[in-house]
């Protein structure tokens, strides 16, 4: 879809939430992850797709399939460059380029159930995660750019529940074997 039919599409949805603003808040399509064997793992979305993981072989896995850390940095970084794709046509703007990168750093005896020196658990997630923005456009400056990418990752669903620390109650059902 072009820029100016994803800013159409944007539009029309905008003026539905504005005179029906309960339409926006919606059940999100959810992910099943089902266990396969030793740490492998498929994830499934209702359309078919299905995404393989497995862990590193330093933590037990064969280490030939992605790891969910990185499902988890591949969605921050996806969702991003998504939100400013998006916001780059609502105002106009046609990018030429654009490429969100996201890093983090972990520490490895977190999801071992480690300790510190101190006798404390280990923090099993990323202690720091970055977004690297690489964003061009004809006729922007640079400036303009740097906005509207820090604009939109303010919009930016998975951005926000990671900065916000959304909140994640878990129900667990026992089944028998």
């Amino acid at each position: 879809m072009g820029t100016q039919a994803i800013a159409q599409a944007m539009q029309r949805a905008v003026t539905v939430l504005e005179r029906r603003p309960e339409f926006g808040v919606h059940d999100d399509t959810p992910a099943t992850a089902c266990w396969e064997s030793g740490t492998r793992v498929h994830a499934s979305h209702a359309n078919g797709t299905t995404i393989a993981t497995d862990m590193a072989t330093e933590v037990g896995g064969s280490g030939d399939r992605v790891s969910p850390g990185w499902l988890f940095r591949a969605g921050v970084a996806s969702c991003a460059a998504t939100t400013i794709a998006m916001v780059a046509a609502q105002r106009g703007i046609a990018l030429s380029r654009l490429e969100v990168r996201a890093g983090s750093r972990t520490d490895g005896r977190g999801i071992l159930g480690m300790q510190d020196a101190g006798g404390h658990a280990v923090y099993a997630g990323p202690q720091a995660l970055e977004l690297v923005v690489t964003l061009g456009a004809r006729g922007a400056d640079a400036g303009t750019l740097r906005t509207l990418a820090e604009d939109a990752c303010r919009r930016s669903p998975i951005s926000c529940a990671v900065q916000n620390a959304t909140p994640m109650p878990m129900r667990i059902d026992v089944v028998d074997a």
